[in-house]
C-alpha cells in the first residue's frame, strides 16, 4: 500500500488523538464560557448595586432639595416678619425719644445754666491761681537772676585772682 495511507492501528490512534484534542478544546471552551458567565454575573451584580445606590442617593437628594425649599420659604417669611418688627420698633423708638427729649429740654437747660455758672467760678479761681503763680515765677526768676549775677561776679573775681597768682608764679619761675 501507499505511503499516504495509514494502517488501522495508526488510524485508531489518530482518531483517539483527534477525539482527545476535541474533548480538550470543548472542555477549555466550557471552562472559558463558565468563567465569562461568572464575570458577567459579577458585573451585573455590581451594576445592580450601583444602580440601587444611585437610586438611594437620588431619593436622598430629592428629600434634601424639598427640605431646602421649605427652609428657604420659612427664611423668607421670617425675614419679612423681622423687617416689619424692626420697622415697628424704630417707629416706637423715635416716638419714645421725642417724648423723652420734650421732657428733658427744661431740665437740661437749667442744668446747663448751673454748669455754666460753676465753670465761670472755676475760671475765676484759675485766673487768680494763674496770676499768683505768675507773680511767684517772676520773683523766683529775679532771685535766680540775682544769684546768677552774684555767682558770675564771684567767678570773674576768682578768675582775676587766679590769673594774678598765675602771672606771679610765672615771674617767680623765670627768675
Amino acid at each position: 500500500m501507499g505511503t499516504g495511507m495509514c494502517s488501522r492501528r495508526q488510524k485508531g490512534l489518530l482518531q483517539t488523538g483527534f477525539c482527545l484534542v476535541t474533548v480538550a478544546c470543548l472542555g477549555s471552551g466550557v471552562f472559558m464560557y463558565n468563567h465569562l458567565q461568572q464575570k458577567v454575573r459579577n458585573a451585573e451584580a455590581l451594576a445592580q448595586k450601583y444602580k440601587q445606590q444611585q437610586e438611594a442617593l437620588s431619593a436622598q437628594l430629592q428629600v434634601v432639595y424639598e427640605h431646602r425649599s421649605r427652609l428657604e420659604r420659612s427664611l423668607q417669611k421670617e425675614r419679612g416678619e423681622h423687617k416689619k418688627t424692626k420697622e415697628d420698633f424704630l417707629v416706637y423708638k423715635l416716638e419714645a425719644q421725642e417724648a423723652l427729649n420734650k421732657e428733658k429740654v427744661g431740665m437740661v437747660y437749667s442744668s446747663e445754666c448751673n454748669q455754666h455758672e460753676d465753670v465761670k467760678k472755676q475760671l475765676l479761681d484759675l485766673q487768680l491761681q494763674h496770676n499768683s503763680l505768675k507773680l511767684e515765677h517772676r520773683k523766683t526768676l529775679e532771685t535766680h537772676s540775682q544769684k546768677y549775677a552774684q555767682l558770675q561776679q564771684e567767678k570773674d573775681s576768682e578768675v582775676t585772682n587766679l590769673q594774678g597768682e598765675f602771672s606771679i608764679l610765672l615771674e617767680s619761675c623765670k627768675c
